[in-house]
């Protein structure tokens, strides 16, 4: 079972990541990684980033039947 400390560590090695890439890096399963993430935003550790849609480079993000599924969110640790 990973621990808050490996996935700090895996965002201070990588600087930023997305829940889905920890999850795969640690083998552990998303929606845990997610509530670990979670609580390292809540003790003021890591920091959520949300990346605007208008960045994208084909232009198709925003006629998207999806919705907003191609908003990537991004992890990173706080200083």
């Amino acid at each position: 079972m990973a621990s808050l400390i490996e996935i700090r560590n895996a965002l201070a090695l990588q600087g930023r990541l997305e829940a889905k890439q920890i999850s795969q890096q640690l083998a552990i399963p998303q929606p845990l990684v997610n509530a670990m993430l979670s609580r390292l935003e809540a003790m003021g550790k890591a920091m959520r980033v949300t990346e605007d849609p208008t960045d994208c480079l084909t232009g198709s993000c925003k006629s998207c039947p999806e919705g907003k599924k191609c908003v990537r969110e991004i992890w990173t640790l706080l200083g």
